[in-house]
């Protein structure tokens, strides 16, 4: 896999070195976007599990009383469609592009197995954490409807 053009062999293992280090990095759970909605859930009452493994795609918050799970997509990771942060990496194009191909394909099939399930299946993206106020909004509708 070739990672850049015009470095020498030693610069190319440093920079897949330091490429994976910032990979490892990236978070899976608690989130700054997680972190948002779960502190605007927690004040507006609303009580809730995290990350169940008994349930598809271990939802990032989960509501049992009210049958609902909430996922809180990266836009990038997750491709949310029209959002600027969902941009593609310039370089390795096509691994990129089947890399997101496979999380969309996850992500619709975690959704329905949830809703087979009998549970209501919500997505919050990482660009609707910025605005506070809306979300709120949003959380409090989808949970005290």
């Amino acid at each position: 896999m070739k990672i850049s053009s015009g470095t020498s062999p030693e610069s190319e293992v440093g920079s897949v070195e330091r490429r994976s280090a910032l990979m490892r990095s990236v978070r899976q759970k608690d989130t700054a976007p997680e972190m948002v909605v779960r502190r605007i859930a927690h004040a507006i009452g609303a009580r809730y599990r995290l990350h169940r493994k008994d349930l598809p795609g271990r939802p990032d918050l989960v509501f049992p009383r009210r049958s609902l799970c909430i996922f809180v997509h990266g836009c990038f990771w997750h491709r949310h469609l029209g959002c600027g942060l969902a941009s593609t990496p310039k370089s390795n194009m096509e691994f990129w592009q089947e890399k997101f191909v496979r999380n969309v394909e996850r992500d619709a099939r975690k959704e329905g197995e949830l809703r087979a399930m009998g549970w209501r299946v919500e997505i919050i993206w990482e660009c609707e954490t910025r605005d506070p106020v809306r979300l709120e909004r949003r959380l409090y509708a989808l949970l005290f409807p």
